[in-house]
């Protein structure tokens, strides 16, 4: 009887104990299984079948996992002398460099990923796989020219599934989430106008000098994937604290975050899926390839008025040409070049006399965050208006400020002519804000170049023009 009760007592216990352990089994067992035409078979079958033949010596190497991954061969600071060289001249005789190809590690993680990829968010990466083939010539031919590996171009799967418009929390834009201080480095422009992370191409000759670099900091690939996610410091630091440059060593330690540790075996898993996708149970679309005319703009004009002169759809010119923020040309000397279909720039250039120009400009910047070295007067002088004017906005008595404090330099609403901009505050939304100015709700959205009704706090809207 005693027995009894105490097993009645434990039975809730036992059978979430069971039931754990079953789910547990069943995850791994699962992931040990890749369904390719509808035939399971194990996963390192899959791999080894999914890599390029040992016969294409351009392709990729495999590396079998470690059988033992809980102790790794430690690596010293210094570089191997016995190892392959960093670079090698390419055999084309152009005196382009061509770097080493990337180890594919095959591990529990990386098993994991593909896992992960294939069966938790199989729709979602088939949309990945679907949007970077219409890129992938492009792209493909961006690392080849600069003798990187071909297979780095999966690395925008893992960013952002080679969507354009992608934004993230941290504020990193584009298909290679660059943040703005990093993408001004490598040359892209971002300011009211443009967002040059967002252009599939630009960005992509960004993100292959950034990882040429990185490579040539750590002379790894895998360390140099994690500095793309984590910056080039935290991985020097790494490195230096653990005494080895191996990174799969040092994705065991807590000096790399959990994202970081994560971020090369999604990689690895990506790339070994997008390699072969049929054998994972994914296909690819008969995707048309991305492309596009380019035509010189001299003026500042809404693609709205180049959409109504030449029969392009808005919606298309804004697909060619993610970069501009506000669908208007941005004005400047040297003009700009518009990416319109294919064959079209014969008659864009025909329309050109009859465009409208946009004549409104940029509305003036509302807050600043006080940097080290500020003054009152130095910030009267950027923004263009007086330390009284500053003090009145700010109701401060004296000139006393602080590194981080927000100031106001400008009113929430900014004339300029005829055009009216509204900060948006924290609270609105587009009914109260067209209420408040007496205009549409549709009409905001047309100005505004909006698709719905979210707005976020800190937008500057058009209110009329």
């Amino acid at each position: 009887m005693r027995k009894i009760n105490l097993l009645r007592r434990n039975r809730c216990f036992l059978t979430a104990k069971v039931v754990f352990l079953l789910c547990l089994s069943g995850f791994f067992f699962s992931s040990g299984d890749v369904v390719a035409s509808g035939v399971p078979q194990p996963l390192h079958v899959a791999v080894s079948s999914a890599l390029p033949s040992p016969v294409n010596t351009g392709d990729l190497m495999y590396f079998p996992p470690n059988p033992r991954p809980d102790s790794p061969a430690q690596a010293s600071l210094a570089p191997d002398p016995g190892a392959s060289p960093k670079k090698v001249l390419s055999l084309q005789g152009r005196g382009v460099h061509t770097y080493e190809k990337i180890p594919v590690i095959v591990n529990p993680e990386v098993e994991r990923n593909i896992h992960y990829f294939q069966n938790v968010i199989h729709d979602r990466f088939q949309e990945w796989l679907t949007r970077f083939y219409a890129y992938q010539p492009l792209v493909e031919q961006i690392f080849v020219e600069f003798g990187l590996p071909k297979e780095l171009m999966y690395l925008s799967l893992v960013e952002s599934g080679f969507n354009p418009r992608a934004y993230s929390r941290a504020r990193a834009s584009g298909p290679w989430q660059f943040i703005k201080s990093t993408g001004r480095i490598y040359g892209l422009t971002v300011n009211w106008f443009v967002d040059e992370r967002r252009d599939p191409i630009k960005s992509t000759v960004a993100a292959a000098v950034h990882l040429r670099d990185l490579y040539d900091l750590f002379g790894s690939w895998p360390l140099a994937l994690a500095a793309y996610n984590a910056g080039a410091g935290k991985i020097s630091r790494a490195i230096e604290k653990t005494g080895t440059r191996d990174f799969w060593t040092i994705a065991r330690t807590r000096y790399i975050r959990r994202e970081t540790r994560q971020y090369v075996p999604k990689f690895m898993a990506a790339m070994i899926i997008a390699t072969r996708p049929a054998l994972f149970g994914f296909h690819g679309h008969s995707q048309p390839v991305h492309q596009y005319e380019e035509i010189s703009m001299d003026a500042s004009i809404h693609l709205r008025s180049i959409a109504k002169e030449t029969g392009i759809s808005f919606e298309e010119l804004r697909r060619l040409n993610p970069e501009l923020r506000r669908s208007v040309i941005p004005p400047g000397p040297d003009g700009y070049s518009l990416k319109v279909p294919v064959g079209t720039a014969g008659h864009v250039e025909q329309a050109k006399s009859r465009m409208k120009p946009w004549t409104q400009l940029p509305p003036q910047r509302t807050w600043y965050r006080v940097r080290r070295g500020d003054c009152l007067s130095v910030i009267a002088h950027r923004f263009g208006t007086s330390v009284r004017q500053l003090k009145n906005l700010n109701d401060l008595s004296g000139s006393l400020i602080r590194v981080g404090q927000r100031l106001r330099v400008n009113k929430d609403v900014t004339e300029v002519g005829e055009v009216k901009w509204y900060r948006v505050r924290r609270g609105d939304s587009l009914w109260s804000i067209a209420k408040r100015f007496r205009v549409s709700v549709q009409d905001l959205k047309m100005l505004n170049n909006l698709r719905s009704s979210l707005i976020r706090a800190g937008r500057m809207l058009m209110i009329t023009s």
